[in-house]
């Protein structure tokens, strides 16, 4: 991963450079980390997490057809 500093200015290339690593999930990971997980209890928390964003999908996806059908009235 690489951020450029432009200008000196360190404090915006930092700023950068915690956006990606939210955005790539390298806290995520460092948090998960931490401490021990059961096999058992890692499967439950990816099988939540995918029911989840499963979810928010079929969320978004309900959102946009209500609005082009909305659109289209």
């Amino acid at each position: 991963m690489q951020v450029v500093v432009r200008d000196n200015n360190v404090d915006q290339a930092l700023r950068a450079l915690k956006k990606k690593l939210q955005r790539e999930g390298v806290f995520r990971e460092m948090k998960l980390r931490n401490y021990y997980e059961k096999p058992s209890e890692k499967k439950a928390r990816q099988k939540a997490e995918a029911i989840r964003r499963a979810r928010k999908l079929a969320r978004k996806r309900a959102q946009r057809e209500a609005g082009l059908v909305g659109g289209r009235r």
